[in-house]
């Protein structure tokens, strides 16, 4: 009896140091990155190849149509104008001259035509009068021809005052078009972006094939839209109205609606880039806050939407749409999904996972695969 005990006590430490070896010896288990499986919204989208920018809906580079000495300039930049303001002013004090000339030419026109149709008007009388005489036998038909004669003569002369009065009036607008020349107005409302250009220097209008610098750059910046750059191989599932969000390096934090407005009917081609097609995204609201024209801008199409369904990290699919799955013991497994949707940050899972399964989504440790024990990396502080 004593000695089966004996042999019991020594099994038993045998076992225990041999547990305690095992567990001194075990492989410690990794820290890694697990995801849990969760229904959400899932989103396909694609994204611009390059910065875009922000533009104004109207936006126009404003140059006087004939070249002078600049005179007047009644704005600054950043001044808020409204539309048909005057903006600036050539040296034009010859061409007033000469429109105070040609009204002062209109008025001696109307005075003239006045006295000259009166005359008209007399005679006319005069020749009726000569008639009824002639009729009643009282004098000749050679005086009242002659009478008529005169009256015809003084209503020609009356209509030739009527056709200076024209001639003159035409002289007036000839005029107040040279003037408007020499003159900059705003075409719309907007803000004055850049003035080129001091009181008595000169300014001339770009001839053709010559770039140079507008006079006055306005912008309408109540109105704005995003120009930005998608890849060929994405263009063809841009479609006019499609929802975007917008986000601007300046304002990272913020996310503002938008959508397709236009679609270029072209493919731009860059040296040493990809071939690219323009599209242009309208705000659905007027922001609140201050954007200015030239931000960058980046723009992402919604081209499909589906809520409320099981979605995974997409970084944590794998080549082939393998994911290693966390199973019994803490231990990796790997599993074959059927996926759906997918964006850069979620895809919809439609099977393989079920809602609370956790997957690994960092790959960073080579000895980390199907088959090992790991354990959630504790969060930083």
């Amino acid at each position: 009896m004593l000695q089966s005990k004996k042999i019991i006590i020594v099994v038993m430490v045998i076992m225990i140091a041999a547990t305690a070896i095992w567990y001194a010896s075990r492989p410690n288990p990794f820290d890694v990155e697990l995801a849990t499986i969760t229904r959400g919204n899932v989103e396909a989208t694609v994204v611009n190849t390059r910065a875009g920018t922000i533009k104004s809906c109207q936006r126009a580079n404003l140059s006087p149509a004939s070249g002078g000495q600049i005179d007047k300039i009644w704005v600054k930049e950043g001044d808020r104008v409204s539309k048909d303001q005057r903006l600036m002013e050539l040296w034009n004090t010859d061409l007033k001259a000469q429109r105070e000339l040609a009204q002062r030419q209109l008025a001696m026109s109307k005075e003239r035509r006045r006295e000259a149709c009166i005359i008209a008007e007399n005679a006319r009388r005069e020749s009726a009068r000569t008639q009824q005489l002639v009729n009643k036998g009282f004098i000749s038909s050679q005086l009242a021809e002659d009478t008529d004669a005169n009256a015809r003569a003084k209503q020609a002369s009356c209509e030739a005052a009527i056709a200076d009065i024209r001639r003159a009036e035409a002289q007036v607008l000839v005029t107040e078009a040279s003037l408007d020349r020499t003159t900059i107005t705003a075409p719309f409302a907007g803000v004055i972006g850049k003035i080129t250009g001091e009181l008595g220097e000169y300014t001339t209008p770009s001839p053709p094939g010559v770039q140079t610098p507008p006079a006055i750059d306005l912008i309408d910046d109540t109105c704005l839209y995003v120009s930005a750059p998608m890849d060929e191989v994405d263009a063809p599932k841009v479609k006019l109205g499609q929802p975007a969000r917008i986000t601007l390096d300046a304002m990272s934090e913020l996310v503002f609606d938008g959508t397709i407005k236009r679609i270029a009917p072209y493919v731009t081609e860059i040296e040493k880039q990809a071939r690219t097609v323009d599209i242009e995204v309208s705000f659905v609201n007027t922001p609140g806050e201050t954007i200015l024209v030239g931000y960058s801008a980046d723009v992402e199409v919604i081209l499909e939407s589906r809520e409320n369904v099981l979605r995974i990290p997409t970084q944590a699919i794998r080549q082939n749409d393998n994911v290693l799955r966390l199973g019994p013991n803490n231990k990796l497994e790997q599993q074959q999904l059927q996926t759906g949707l997918a964006n850069w940050s979620f895809t919809e899972v439609l099977s393989g996972l079920k809602e609370g399964d956790q997957v690994l989504v960092s790959f960073d440790q080579e000895d980390v695969k199907a088959g090992v024990t790991v354990q959630q990396k504790p969060s930083e502080p």
